[in-house]
């Protein structure tokens, strides 16, 4: 178990070092061996790490890929990615590590998005393009790894866990009165992507 967050200031403004590290720090308990973060303008990632795959440093994240052209913060586990890495090796892919994060990084650098098809495990990542200057999130088909997220016009955070968000000054532990309601008299719990906090969201499995 790990826990990833991070923040996109749409506004164009610099990111809140403080503010990033207090949204980690809120996933502590998910990964105790390992904390890593990364800002660049107005984009940061941090994550929290539970050592599986390759317990060296070169696990550390965010992870990097491409001359850092493209950068990483997972949490899951890719079972098949051996295999990735084998198939990735003979196009003449070359890796650093032996973790299934960085077999993530070369698929999407060959396969693009359609990487999501080639991968059999359970994962919540954000990956950010810095050649085309875009955020790429996704989450599990069944979605077994948690991905939260808020979005305004100003901004776009994640996290693994709902507390990590509400922990951005901007963002106010606000019941959503209708998933309230809806959970203490009917005990319905499945709304889509609302959550019990007004403005947070889940974001859906295999998306």
């Amino acid at each position: 178990m790990c826990g990833i967050t991070g923040i996109v200031n749409l506004d164009n403004n610099r990111i809140n070092k403080k503010i990033l590290l207090a949204m980690n720090q809120a996933l502590k308990h998910r990964g105790p061996d390992d904390e890593g973060f990364w800002i660049e303008n107005n984009i940061g990632l941090a994550q929290r790490r539970l050592s599986i795959l390759d317990l060296s440093p070169l696990g550390h994240q965010p992870m990097f890929y491409d001359r850092k052209n493209l950068v990483i913060v997972f949490n899951g586990e890719i079972y098949n990615y051996i295999e990735i890495r084998d198939e990735l090796l003979k196009l003449g892919y070359k890796f650093r590590s032996q973790t299934d994060t960085e077999v993530i990084l070369a698929a999407y650098q060959e396969w693009g998005i359609e990487c999501l098809k080639k991968f059999n495990g359970m994962w919540a990542f954000v990956l950010y393009d810095r050649r085309q200057n875009q955020i790429f999130a996704a989450r599990d088909r069944m979605g077994v790894k948690p991905f939260y997220y808020f979005s305004d016009k100003n901004k776009f955070l994640f996290a693994s866990e709902i507390k990590a968000i509400l922990k951005h000054p901007e963002v106010k532990a606000k019941p959503n009165d209708k998933i309230v309601w809806d959970f203490l008299i009917c005990g319905l719990v499945d709304h889509d992507e609302e959550t019990f906090f007004s403005g947070v969201k889940e974001l859906r499995p295999g998306h």
